[in-house]
């Protein structure tokens, strides 16, 4: 590799682990550095020649952004939705951590998620703390737009440090210490779909590491209802209460899902089209006039863009599975792969009671962790 070739793909590495971890604060920040590293990846590609190299999942992936187009164009309002679908820039991630965090730059590219990770965890706990963003009305929100975002961008570091911590023996004072402080930021954001999404990530994490370890679950449990707020105690048990106004919209939102893929079972009504049909679907019993979105993941993917599409995703769910799974069994850098499994576990897990796949901060991150244990197996960048 010449000198210059060497400097753009380094260029490139700096620019798209900035903005990994810049996505954790800004969104408009990140998608500078985002649209740098896109335009840095193409100009590399163009130079290599040669189809670039991509981990499985990106194939199933590729055909789920081509179903989403053919979406909509029959949407029920295809300007509206074509317009939605910019989104889908997004994935060019995939092929930019390929290229530019090969190697050794994988494990340093999860640092810096992990540390800024950290620093957004600090900015949570004192909002909660001393800034009166103490109860579900007024959650903490980091210096994200939304406490939802907030909450699913720590839930993915959360699980990311905690994968670092147990798969890697080494240089584990700093972790242990960002893990607790990521750990108290997702609990004060009253998020409850992030905890049963950090809880199912972890969970797994202490399994695959030593089932023994899973009786750390229980304690922390208890730790947590002993030492908690009162106000998250109850945001807890609420969980649970099927009289729960949120409980029940969850349980309208997936009714109304279901109906309306039996009438658009192939296309779907189009991105950006179930807030506009909700009311039509809507019996007048239920919770809440209109959303934005059906608050699961599946249910939203199929009555938006239909059950092709919906196929397509679960593909690319299956195929990043089952490599990360292989990879943190007997792959280079298993922490690494670690945090991907667990991102994708806590995505899914928490992806049952929100539609987390849908916001941008929260995609760009999970990609990115998706994507480094690939980037992890190729060679370095030689000068």
């Amino acid at each position: 590799m010449t000198r210059a070739a060497f400097t753009l793909d380094r260029v490139g590495f700096v620019v798209l682990a900035g903005c990994l971890g810049v996505v954790q604060f800004n969104l408009s920040a990140a998608q500078v550095l985002f649209g740098v590293a896109g335009l840095l990846w193409l100009a590399v590609a163009l130079r290599d020649g040669g189809r670039p190299a991509l981990p499985a999942f990106a194939w199933p992936l590729g055909l789920y952004a081509a179903l989403t187009i053919v979406s909509a164009a029959f949407s029920l309002d295809p300007g509206t939705s074509l317009t939605d679908c910019k989104q889908l820039v997004l994935f060019v991630m995939v092929p930019a951590v390929a290229r530019f965090c090969r190697g050794a730059r994988a494990w340093t590219t999860l640092n810096v998620i992990i540390a800024f990770g950290a620093v957004g965890a600090l900015i949570g706990v004192v909002e909660f703390t001393m800034l009166g963003y103490d109860h579900t009305e007024n959650r903490p929100e980091g210096s994200l737009t939304h406490y939802m975002t907030y909450s699913g961008v720590i839930m993915l570091v959360l699980c990311s440090a905690a994968a670092r911590l147990l798969f890697y023996t080494e240089q584990q004072i700093w972790p242990a210490i960002a893990v607790p402080a990521l750990a108290v930021a997702l609990a004060v954001t009253f998020t409850r779909n992030a905890w049963v999404g950090a809880a199912a990530a972890i969970g797994s994490l202490l399994a695959l590491r030593d089932r023994r370890l899973l009786a750390v679950l229980p304690v922390l449990a208890v730790v947590f209802f002993v030492a908690a707020p009162d106000a998250l105690r109850s945001r807890a048990l609420s969980t649970f209460d099927v009289h729960d106004p949120t409980n029940r919209d969850r349980v309208a939102m997936w009714t109304i899902g279901r109906r309306i893929v039996a009438d658009h079972p192939l296309a779907g009504v189009g991105p950006d089209m179930v807030k506009v049909v909700y009311a039509d679907y809507r019996p007048a019993e239920f919770v809440n006039p209109t959303n934005p979105h059906l608050h699961n993941v599946p249910i939203q993917i199929a009555a938006e863009r239909g059950l092709p599409a919906l196929a397509a995703w679960l593909w690319f769910i299956v195929v990043a599975l089952r490599d990360l799974w292989r990879q943190l069994r007997h792959g280079p850098m298993r922490a690494v792969a670690a945090a991907g499994f667990a991102a994708v576990i806590a995505m899914l897990a928490a992806g049952l009671f929100e539609y987390n796949f849908g916001d941008s901060e929260f995609l760009m991150l999970l990609l990115g962790l998706m994507t480094l244990p690939f980037a992890a197996t190729r060679p370095d960048v030689e000068r």
